[in-house]
């Protein structure tokens, strides 16, 4: 069965990849985690889809080392093309 990736939002810098990995492993096998440094964020990679969308139940606005974290299901990046102007003399 595929996985889900989940963002994982106003994280303490503090965290570490073994930290959030703990915490998200309560509700069933991690794949990866990858935080974003000095940026607050991160996602985790979850084993199964079930296990994944309780963890988004359970998980979103609980406070984690001081800070109310947001858990969702993560999106791919949309990826806008850079608008082309000509200028004309």
């Amino acid at each position: 069965m595929k996985g889900k990736r989940l963002y994982v939002g106003n994280l303490n810098y503090s965290i570490n990849r073994q930290e959030l990995g703990e915490l998200f492993s309560e509700y069933g096998k991690v794949d990866f985690v990858r935080i974003i440094k000095n940026k607050g964020f991160g996602f985790v990679q979850m084993n199964n889809i079930n296990s994944a969308n309780l963890a988004i139940e359970d998980l979103n606005g609980i406070v984690f080392h001081g800070r109310k974290i947001k858990v969702a299901e993560a999106k791919r990046k949309k990826i806008i093309p850079k608008l082309i102007v000509k200028e004309y003399s």
